[in-house]
């Protein structure tokens, strides 16, 4: 699949026309506009904070949240279960990520707007598979920093929602023979050290996928954890090579934070950039796949 560039449109989208990431005034645009129609659910704030050392969850969100929003769970419902030869976060069975969305309350027209406590590297994962399957998704920038009203403290717990369950498309992600073939310019969005293969504090083996250039989805954002403007994105990723036209695909250690790549690339205006779910994690565990340390492809 194609990346796909248009210099004319800073901020292109798959989904109704909503931007991959929005700020703080778009959102209350977006639920004022839900105000006018009077469809209580047209508009979902879903909560994704999340760390692997458990001080981020469910004990963060009710110590305090964006009014109405509901509490996601990542490991539970962003993913399936850590299996071999699939990665340390395997994309969930579509029933059970449906099942997960309906008691959000999320119905298969809702707009759901996602956010964490960091730079968007958690919540992203959720945009980017509600995104994958054409349901109106959208990160927002700075996340529960941005936002400048009352946080509540309540466990919200919607009306049933009625999303049905969708299959994942193959155009939106990889597989583990496409990123060996070579035939993808492949992205590493890790940080630069793990790239380089210096250190490894999770997966089998250090390093990297020899052909893999590193961007680090870090840097996708400025010292307040906010998006990096389009043109400044597009001229990020245009000088590390990636070419409109040309075939992208992203992987990051488990294949979460490699999404807050894709939806920067999308900011960026490129377009069909896919994910390897099982990212280094599947690939480190499989000796028959060759790895490259050091700092360059």
């Amino acid at each position: 699949m194609s990346a796909h560039t248009s210099p004319d449109a800073p901020e292109p989208a798959r989904t109704a026309g909503l931007p991959p990431v929005i700020d703080v005034a778009e959102l209350r645009d977006l639920q004022g506009g839900t105000a006018q129609t009077g469809e209580e659910s047209a508009v979902r704030l879903l909560d994704v904070r999340w760390a692997l050392d458990g001080s981020k969850g469910h004990h963060t969100y009710l110590a305090g949240h964006l009014p109405e929003a509901v509490y996601i769970d990542l490991p539970a419902a962003l993913a399936a279960p850590a299996q071999v030869g699939r990665g340390r976060h395997p994309l969930p069975d579509p029933e059970d990520f449906a099942g997960a969305l309906r008691s959000a309350g999320v119905d298969e027209s809702t707009i759901v707007v996602a956010y964490d406590d960091a730079d968007g590297s958690q919540a992203s994962r959720l945009v980017w598979m509600l995104r994958s399957l054409d349901q109106p998704a959208a990160l927002l920038d700075g996340g529960l920093d941005a936002w400048d009203g009352e946080l509540a403290t309540d466990d919200v717990r919607p009306e049933p929602g009625s999303v049905p369950a969708r299959p994942w498309p193959e155009t939106a992600i990889a597989t583990i023979d496409e990123v060996a073939s070579g035939s993808a310019l492949v992205i590493d969005a890790r940080a630069p050290e793990r790239y380089r293969g210096e250190v490894e504090p999770m997966d089998p083996r250090a390093g990297h996928v020899p052909g893999a250039i590193n961007l680090p989805f870090s840097q996708n954002t400025d010292e307040h954890g906010r998006f990096l403007p389009p043109q400044q994105l597009r001229e990020r990723f245009a000088a590390a090579g990636v070419e409109p036209g040309g075939e992208v695909i992203v992987y990051c250690g488990s294949g979460v934070t490699a999404t807050h790549d894709i939806l920067a690339l999308e900011r960026a205006g490129y377009e069909g950039v896919r994910l390897f779910p099982g990212s280094w994690s599947q690939w480190s565990a499989d000796d028959t796949r060759e790895v490259a340390t050091g700092p360059n492809p």
